[in-house]
């Protein structure tokens, strides 16, 4: 059996959802742990058997980019020109994906990526998440992953996988101590098979129905 810890003692119904400018509740999760812990995988588990919509923030500055607006015009400027995109920009385009969503249950991914981020997401949004999944994963097994899945991508060389592990730790690894010490972190070791992964991540989804999946 894997390693699961905090499981929460809570009926979903009962939760104390965020709530958005709009009035609208909802009920978010932070989902969080180093490069190559298997997050993707798992979110994708979670949208399949528990019904959450699963939101990057990567995929919506993205998508936003491609659209042509005026803020994605914006956006790109800013990478372009090494800026950092402020969290606010972020934080509205999650916000605007939830309101404009019909669920009110969603996973996060790769976000808050730091402190400001996480004080950001609260104060804009008026949202605090039900709790954190945290995928724990050692350096060495992230390190072997990383450069054993032949994916053709540009950042998988030892130098940059390195690097994304020191911004991991230096900035993300403070966000999960925040919310430990509010009792909101769930930790799952990654480390394990991916079905034995699933199974601790289904004991901490115990509160929210699993659907039937045919």
């Amino acid at each position: 059996m894997g390693t699961v810890t905090n499981v929460p003692n809570l009926d979903a119904t009962e939760a104390g959802m965020g709530d958005s400018s709009n009035g609208k509740k909802f009920v978010v999760v932070f989902v969080l742990g180093g490069p190559g812990t298997g997050k993707g995988t798992q979110c994708a588990n979670i949208v399949e058997h528990f019904g959450f919509t699963h939101l990057s923030a990567g995929d919506l500055l993205r998508a936003e980019i491609k659209s042509g607006s005026e803020n994605g015009n914006m956006i790109q400027n800013m990478i372009k020109e090494g800026k950092i995109v402020p969290a606010e920009v972020t934080i509205k385009l999650l916000q605007r994906a939830m309101i404009e969503n019909e669920n009110h249950k969603f996973l996060i991914d790769g976000f808050p990526r730091n402190e400001e981020n996480r004080a950001a997401f609260e104060r804009v949004t008026n949202i605090k998440p039900e709790f954190v999944l945290f995928f724990e994963c050692s350096e060495e097994e992230m390190e072997r992953r990383l450069l054993g899945r032949n994916q053709g991508r540009d950042d998988d060389n030892i130098e940059t996988i390195r690097k994304r592990f020191r911004v991991y730790i230096e900035s993300s690894l403070p966000v999960v101590e925040y919310y430990e010490a509010r009792g909101k972190v769930r930790k799952i070791n990654a480390a394990n098979p991916i079905a034995e992964v699933f199974n601790d991540v289904k004991i901490v989804f115990s509160p929210f129905s699993e659907k039937v999946v045919t």
